[in-house]
């Protein structure tokens, strides 16, 4: 049986297609494909910071990460946001169980490269894959928050993407992004597949920006550490994860060996 791991963003969570969930609950029960999603929360972050005056600043669409923005982080991620997809989950007919990557040590983590700047923002450089599969075999889907852990204790916000890709190498499975938008855009139409050097060119010429550019960057890591499959769809349209596992022709997939 084969894995899908779905990232699905904050501001995507808050307007989702009400079949989002129910489509979750059915590809674990049919028996094809074993579901794992990693979720944002960045509205909520936001809105609380803003709260409690606390400055808020991205760098290429990853969150600046101080000790004090780090606390909220994990309050939103690891509470509110992650009990609200366990709970649709389970309102679906299916059963899930919310982790962060702290929980278990799922996620290890180290200091995001050289990129001393954003602060505590961590990459993912171990994923603990037997907790996952202990968690499957029962038919438990696991919802994670992508907080993370290193071995002195320091915990690290993850970039929900770049922490998708990290399990989605790690376990073997298809990655697909779940977002507001119908995928890569150019000249006004969907690219239904793309290149990675189509993808380069993009972003230095600014057609994609903001926070497509980590889902974009993740994708073509994930390709390039052998994942063979990895789409990004639109959340807002009705039973689009069923679509997608169905192989329908939907949003945009990163594939080796495309020809565009």
């Amino acid at each position: 049986m084969s894995y899908i791991v779905i990232k699905c963003g904050g501001s995507v969570l808050e307007n989702i297609s009400s079949s989002f969930y129910s489509n979750i609950v059915d590809i674990m029960k049919s028996g094809k494909m074993k579901p794992i999603i990693v979720h944002g929360g960045g509205p909520d972050i936001t809105t609380l910071l803003k709260k409690l005056d606390i400055e808020t600043r991205f760098i290429n669409g990853i969150r600046v990460t101080s000790k004090e923005v780090l606390r909220i982080v994990e309050m939103v991620l690891s509470g509110s946001s992650n009990k609200m997809v366990v709970r649709n989950i389970i309102a679906n007919g299916g059963e899930a169980i919310g982790l962060s990557g702290i929980d278990g040590m799922l996620l290890e983590a180290k200091q995001f490269g050289e990129h001393h700047e954003l602060g505590f923002v961590g990459e993912v450089v171990s994923v603990k894959k037997s907790l996952l599969d202990k968690l499957l075999d029962e038919h438990v889907i696991p919802v994670i928050s992508p907080i993370a852990i290193d071995r002195n204790g320091q915990h690290w916000n993850i970039n929900g993407d770049t922490a998708a890709a990290a399990i989605a190498r790690e376990i073997n499975g298809s990655l697909c992004m779940v977002t507001n938008v119908a995928g890569v855009i150019k000249e006004g139409k969907i690219l239904h597949f793309i290149q990675e050097v189509e993808v380069e060119n993009m972003i230095s010429n600014q057609i994609i920006t903001g926070g497509m550019i980590p889902k974009v960057n993740a994708a073509i890591e994930c390709l390039r550490s052998g994942v063979k499959e990895v789409s990004i769809i639109n959340g807002m349209d009705e039973n689009a994860l069923l679509k997608l596992v169905s192989g329908e022709m939907i949003g945009t997939k990163f594939m080796e060996g495309i020809t565009c």
